[in-house]
């Protein structure tokens, strides 16, 4: 039998078009597929350095095995070829199942070819369930079982209940994590031999926040980053399954020192590449707690995050935090009042921000404007005074990524004690009182930069923008903000104004 490797992927391609049509989609909803592409998956095995003469492969939710398929393709076209490939591949669909076996035995009949030696098993098995017990029993400690030296995955995006059996396997595994996608590159990662690689894609949501705090550091930990990828456009890596998450791909090496890391971009798969090589520092700041990943894929950005780390002042410093409104309306559901009656407090939504400020009430809207004023309600209440309030959550059409308004007690009725802050809003204070308001504005018109935006989204790749993210930039001093403050005045400027309001005085 001949056979040419070219037809692999095209093959795995067919295969994956034809599940597609046939998965059932509260299935797919459940268990969070999404299949890669062709031209994605050659791309993903193109990464992997040398692999020695025994290359021993997991593809953990391999699907029909589109992945498998562009890692042997890539192994059987390179000068050096390897002798014998091992692939396992994980699959609990049956609709998966077919189409994974067929591609695998194409996958034989090229390696037959080309004289490598293909041994495939298909576990039908949950991998979780699996590779979790396998650690927790400690059968690939030591050397009592084989290790694998590559890894490649898309693994499943959904949730996990901090109660689900799920959650419990991993921890006993030593894994805590809150997404199906960081659990299996979690336990891919400790299945891996040291100097094993892995490159998975995944959405861009780890690099930050606290609920990926202790992946990352598991991830880095175990590994050193040796190329992360960002498709600039959102909704084209998956382009079939209409994914809207920012997707990334990123390269590791288990246990190897941490050198240099290739950050590289693109529009969309099989468009031109963009890259810069830059020192792991420069991604992963070893100062930061919470090791946030900046993701500086061009010059133009690596001169934003210059300017942003030439900065004085953490928040801290400034004597500043920033906090999550406290007011949960649906919690609160039964003390909230449309219009400001008598025996109410003002209640601040995103709905409220316009043009800088805080603009309240907002009549005839469809949040609320009043928290009523009951013993129930007082320990959600802050004292009216001076803040600057970001979104916690924007849209994908807006701008900017962070959006901040001052909010003025003199630009609400007079008499007003106190006010709820709603919970889908944070507020920067000074030890749960406010700002000067001079300093609020030019704390305002800082964060609300085009500088600050581009920094922000370096490490930030989707619409939340939480209190940690906050926290973790760096700020002007308080001279500076105040000076910003007085050129802006009582009227905020257009964005183009406020760029030039702010950079002039960070010159």
């Amino acid at each position: 039998m001949t056979f040419r490797s070219q037809s692999l992927l095209a093959d795995a391609d067919t295969s994956r078009e034809r599940a597609n049509s046939a998965l059932d989609e509260t299935t797919r909803a459940t268990l969070g597929q999404y299949m890669t592409p062709a031209v994605v998956a050659s791309f993903m095995a193109s990464m992997f350095g040398d692999l020695g003469h025994e290359v021993r492969l997991l593809d953990a939710g391999a699907g029909v095995g589109s992945l498998t398929a562009a890692v042997v393709h890539d192994l059987l076209a390179r000068p050096r070829k390897p002798k014998v490939i091992e692939a396992t591949a994980y699959e609990v669909d049956g609709v998966m199942l077919s189409g994974l076996r067929q591609v695998l035995d194409s996958c034989e009949a090229a390696a037959r070819v080309a004289r490598v030696r293909f041994v495939d098993r298909v576990v039908e098995r949950d991998f979780i369930e699996d590779g979790a017990s396998s650690l927790d029993l400690g059968l690939f400690r030591e050397g009592t079982a084989p290790q694998f030296n590559a890894a490649i995955l898309n693994p499943p995006y959904r949730k996990i209940s901090s109660h689900s059996r799920e959650r419990f396997q991993l921890r006993a595994a030593g894994i805590e994590t809150s997404n199906l996608y960081t659990a299996f590159v979690g336990l891919a990662l400790r299945l891996l031999a040291p100097g094993g690689e892995l490159v998975a894609i995944t959405p861009r949501s780890f690099c930050n926040g606290p609920y990926f705090r202790q992946f990352r550091r598991l991830l880095l930990e175990e590994a050193s980053l040796l190329r992360i990828h960002v498709f600039e456009s959102r909704n084209r890596a998956f382009r079939d399954d209409a994914v809207l998450q920012e997707n990334i791909i990123f390269h590791v090496k288990k246990a190897a020192p941490r050198g240099k890391v290739v950050l590289s971009s693109s529009a969309a798969p099989g468009e031109p590449v963009a890259e810069r090589t830059v020192p792991h520092a420069a991604v992963v700041d070893p100062r930061d707690p919470d090791a946030f990943i900046h993701l500086a894929t061009s010059s133009e950005d690596a001169e934003v995050a210059k300017r942003m780390s030439a900065l004085s002042c953490k928040l801290a410093d400034l004597g500043f935090t920033v906090s999550t409104g406290r007011v949960v309306d649906f919690r609160a559901r039964e003390f909230l009042r449309d219009d400001p009656v008598s025996n109410t407090f003002p209640l601040i939504y995103p709905t409220h921000f316009n043009g800088g400020y805080v603009a309240w009430p907002k009549l005839g809207g469809r949040k609320a404007n009043a928290l009523a004023n009951e013993p129930a309600t007082r320990a959600l209440m802050v004292p009216n005074e001076t803040y600057v309030l970001t979104k916690r959550f924007t849209s994908k059409e807006e701008r900017r990524r962070v959006v901040a308004v001052v909010c003025d007690p003199s630009r609400l009725p007079s008499g007003v004690a106190q006010l709820g802050i709603e919970n889908h809003v944070n507020y920067f204070h000074a030890s749960g009182r406010g700002l000067h308001k001079g300093i609020a504005r030019g704390l305002a018109a800082y964060l609300n930069s085009s500088l600050v935006d581009r920094y922000f989204r370096q490490f930030n790749g989707h619409t939340q923008v939480n209190a940690t993210d906050l926290r973790s930039i760096r700020y002007p001093d308080l001279a500076t903000l105040k000076a910003i403050g007085k050129r802006i005045g009582k009227a905020f400027p257009d964005q183009a104004g406020i760029d030039a309001i702010v950079d002039g005085a960070l010159a």
